[in-house]
């Protein structure tokens, strides 16, 4: 029996592995439909903020409660999943806690610490629970989260406090095992019999490792992906002063051809588009940063123009470009390469009041936990707007002609410009 146990649960962590790994080429393969962009320099600055941002989640610790219970939540998951290795040797191979005749005293205490984790975990999925529909946290309740993504937020703490509890059930259950936690729940099985506790601490063994498998292929499809996400982003972050722009290189030469004509080439190819239109048109690390997002409203909280109730919402911003791209990626899974489907991210996803309403602040970007720059889609996608559509503000046309005319956005010519200065 335990060798058609073994054989059944070696086929399903193969499958699972198989769909999971699947999911992450097919995302990395949408990242990779954006621009090239090189951001391999500074690599000891790089690390730093992977160990500051991404490890200590330096950025949440503005509020230390729920820093700290967030860190709970991120090392508890990361750490209890290391007996992962132990529960699917056991599987496999048909053992019962292949580890403990190894590490020997060692042992209990690392399962000891396990199921802390596992209890403060339980306890922070419950406060991040009630935060979200009891207490109502603003950020956590806008429109942005309506459907969907509420749902996805509220199921993998669900989740999570399901395989916790089935963790320390199956501890609990076993007569050969007396931890910390666990204990407390010993009991209450107290009156059962051996082959009745054997057969509750089997179950829960296989719905945990079952229940792990789902989780491990739900992830790539939720906003929790930036588990694993976060890590290279926080790699791959701008390593440059915040809030800098850069310049389009193709309009500064034409600015420098104004002034200086003999400088002009005489057979230069116009550039191929100006902007971002749609989501190819973004770098690959715009696209990382869309399936990095953690939904957690913090870009949006601090936006003054969210605040004070314009339709712009940065985290809008970051989950629509998710959309689109993995509309492009289905797009091009089902045709074997992308054909046009008349849509776009921006004017089918973005709106053009949501773009005018960026003030360029930068607050966005300073907010965000995981290094995520909302404001580098938004001004990509305001160029093509602006410079591929000729769509702007009826004063702003007035401002681009006179800077076009006369070199400044006034409506002087620039022999007058000195007699305008004398004339205070």
């Amino acid at each position: 029996m335990e060798f058609i146990s073994g054989i059944v649960f070696s086929i399903l962590s193969v499958i699972a592995f198989y769909i999971f790994a699947k999911k992450l080429l097919t995302i990395k393969r949408n990242i990779h439909l954006g621009r090239p962009v090189e951001l391999n320099d500074q690599p000891i600055a790089r690390w730093k903020n992977v160990f500051l941002l991404a490890l200590g989640q330096k950025k949440m610790f503005r509020n230390i409660p729920v820093a700290l219970l967030h860190l709970i939540l991120y090392v508890g998951f990361i750490i209890i999943n290391i007996e992962l290795l132990e529960i699917i040797i056991d599987g496999i191979f048909g053992t019962h806690r292949f580890f403990m005749p190894y590490l020997g005293v060692l042992y209990p205490i690392l399962i000891n610490s396990f199921e802390v984790l596992a209890f403060l975990v339980f306890v922070a999925c419950l406060f991040f629970l009630s935060r979200r529909n009891i207490i109502h946290v603003k950020r956590l309740i806008s429109n942005d989260l309506t459907g969907w993504p509420k749902t996805d937020a509220n199921l993998i703490l669900v989740i999570e406090i399901v395989l916790m509890g089935l963790f320390l059930t199956m501890n609990a259950s076993d007569p050969s095992a007396n931890f910390i936690i666990s204990s407390w729940i010993k009991p209450a099985l107290s009156n059962l019999n051996e082959h009745q506790l054997h057969t509750i601490e089997q179950t829960a063994w296989w719905i945990h490792i079952l229940g792990i498998y789902a989780f491990m292929n739900y992830l790539p499809y939720s906003k929790h992906l930036h588990i694993i996400l976060a890590f290279p982003n926080a790699y791959y972050a701008s390593l440059e002063p915040k809030g800098k722009m850069h310049n389009m290189v193709a309009v500064q030469n034409e600015v420098l051809y104004a002034m200086q004509p003999e400088l002009a080439p005489t057979n230069a190819a116009p550039p191929e588009k100006f902007g971002a239109k749609d989501v190819m048109d973004l770098s690959w690390k715009n696209l990382m940063d869309a399936y990095s997002c953690t939904e957690c409203g913090r870009c949006s909280a601090a936006c003054p123009a969210n605040s004070t109730g314009k339709l712009l919402s940065p985290r809008k911003i970051m989950m629509d470009t998710r959309d689109r791209l993995e509309t492009v990626g289905k797009n091009i899974d089902a045709n074997g390469q992308f054909v046009d489907d008349g849509k776009s991210l921006l004017n089918d996803h973005i709106t053009i009041e949501e773009l005018r309403a960026c003030t360029t602040c930068n607050a966005c970007v300073e907010e965000c936990p995981v290094s995520i720059s909302p404001m580098d889609i938004i001004i990509e996608l305001r160029r093509s707007l602006i410079m591929e559509d000729s769509n702007a503000p009826s004063e702003w046309n007035g401002m681009f002609s006179n800077i076009e005319n006369n070199f400044a956005p006034w409506k002087f010519a620039p022999d007058d410009r000195d007699a305008w200065t004398k004339q205070s």
